[in-house]
């Protein structure tokens, strides 16, 4: 009896760990290209316009597949449908490792975008098979490792791309991916809980084609011109898609996306928020790597290397470690809604210190502190209110969902950003580089989405975390709409 509770503790962390490597790894997938970004033109012989399309296509292939996999999961098994998600990421990774054509290349880039899907398929299924006293924090780490990966990530693809040919990122990429299709092989047990009904294809066609043609509008806008006939034409042709789309799955018994579900209150404003936190959340990645690397020339850079500037920014990852224990007390005591009202606050303070904190390299390191541990707060509390709003055998697509729109939000930012500091920039030598008046707007930009995100958050309906614990025990103990199998029972039994 008494070994009992350690086995359990022990099979716990071992699911929790292993599916946040899982997610580490695919935020070091997102930004492995990020050190090299300028030199890609050059690298592959095309111009920087057909350059962009290497991030644009990962964008596009991961806003598509988050839902769809999702979904899948649900019906199908998360634990089979996030291995298959990580296997395509991989063959992308070997694909772009060994390819110097920039065709081939973005096929690869749109392989490794199907890997995003593994955080919300992660969250399904810590919610079917954790105890309920272990959830909050497990699913604060599988949400704060996305952030993780990109902090950690970032100086260390800065430091292999400055000491060995860049091929290697790719190669590290396929290699950690094989090491977290390894871990959920072998230590995390498929869940039992599976959805009724059969995949809605129709619906993930229309899906995809209103969010290829948004994303490409907002994206490209820049460059097309924002008033151009294509950009236009794209938003339009987006608008009709899901609108129609929206119509189509009303009507089918069993769609892709539950939009009844969807529109409610808890679920509609959490995926409000979750596109706030997009916007403001991408813009502490983007201004503090561009104003430690600013010449000093400018008057105000930094003059630091990318390893530095990797290293400057890492804490916003390692914060969002730190702040799990004290955010998994929060959401004992008060709740996910109090938690992520103290996120945005925090991340709101840490802008706004940034704002006139800019001088010197460890100001940046204060920002990031700051700012990722509001991040931990924040993000940790999305999976938590979606999990509280939706049945057990739509946690894949809910979870989806939310990650979609915080990557809308961020696709958003990026549009918006771009346009202020292109508008802001000025000559410093030999290089044009954005002012210090436009990394402080874009400060401002992100104090405001945060503002719009407390007004959401203030409307989602409060309850206590015990009420999450209840309803996660209570769905626990239902019996599941696909019972568990012989072989995923004895699966179980020694994990």
């Amino acid at each position: 009896m008494g070994t009992r509770p350690v086995l359990r503790e022990r099979r716990t962390g071992t699911i929790v760990s292993s599916l946040a490597i899982t997610g580490i790894s695919v935020a070091v997938m997102q930004t492995l290209l990020i050190p090299v970004l300028t030199d890609l033109p050059a690298l592959l012989h095309t111009t920087p316009t057909n350059a962009t399309w290497l991030l644009t296509s990962t964008l596009l292939a991961s806003a598509v597949s988050t839902p769809i996999m999702g979904r899948l999961g649900d019906l199908f098994g998360k634990r089979r449908i996030l291995l298959t998600s990580l296997a395509v990421m991989v063959v992308g990774s070997l694909v772009c490792a060994f390819t110097d054509s920039l065709i081939v290349m973005i096929t690869g880039r749109a392989l490794q975008g199907f890997g995003t899907s593994a955080i919300p398929l992660g969250i399904g299924i810590l919610r079917d098979k954790l105890p309920r006293e272990k959830l909050g924090s497990a699913m604060a780490l599988m949400s704060s490792s996305i952030g993780v990966g990109s902090a950690l990530g970032l100086p260390a693809a800065a430091l292999v791309a400055q000491n060995a040919d860049w091929h290697f990122l790719f190669f590290g990429s396929a290699a950690i991916g094989v090491l977290s299709m390894a871990l959920t092989f072998f230590l995390v047990a498929e869940s039992p809980v599976r959805a009724a009904g059969t995949f809605d294809w129709r619906g993930a066609l229309g899906l995809s084609g209103g969010l290829v043609a948004l994303l490409l509008a907002i994206t490209k806008g820049s460059l097309w011109g924002w008033g151009s006939t294509t950009t236009l034409g794209l938003f339009t042709l987006a608008a009709v898609i899901l609108l129609l789309w929206g119509v189509a799955e009303l009507k089918v018994a069993t769609p892709l996306v539950d939009l009844q579900t969807t529109a409610r209150r808890e679920v509609l404003l959490t995926n409000l928020a979750a596109f706030m936190l997009g916007v403001a959340f991408y813009v502490v990645t983007l201004v503090l790597p561009q104003l430690l690397q600013t010449p000093a020339s400018a008057g105000y850079g930094l003059d630091q290397s990318m390893v530095v500037a990797g290293l400057c920014v890492a804490p916003i990852g390692i914060m969002m470690i730190l702040v799990t224990p004290v955010y998994a007390w929060i959401l004992a005591k008060y709740g996910p809604k109090v938690a992520l009202v103290i996120g945005m606050i925090v991340m709101g303070i840490g802008y706004g210190a940034g704002i006139g904190l800019m001088s010197a390299v460890w100001q940046t390191v204060v920002i990031s502190v700051v700012v990722g541990a509001g991040i931990g707060f924040a993000y940790s509390s999305l999976p938590a209110l979606i999990v509280k709003a939706v049945d057990p055998t739509q946690t894949g697509a809910a979870t989806g969902m939310n990650t979609l729109t915080r990557s809308v939000g961020t696709s958003m930012s990026s549009a918006i950003m771009g346009v202020v500091l292109a508008h802001t920039s000025e000559r410093a030598g030999a290089v044009v580089v954005p002012t210090i008046s436009g990394f402080r707007i874009s400060f401002g930009i992100a104090i405001g989405a945060l503002f719009g995100g407390l007004v959401l958050a203030a409307f989602i309906p409060s309850q206590q975390a015990t009420n999450l614990v209840k309803a996660v025990t209570h769905e626990k103990d239902e019996p599941s709409t696909t019972q568990p199998t012989e072989a995923t029972e004895a699966h179980d039994a020694t994990h």
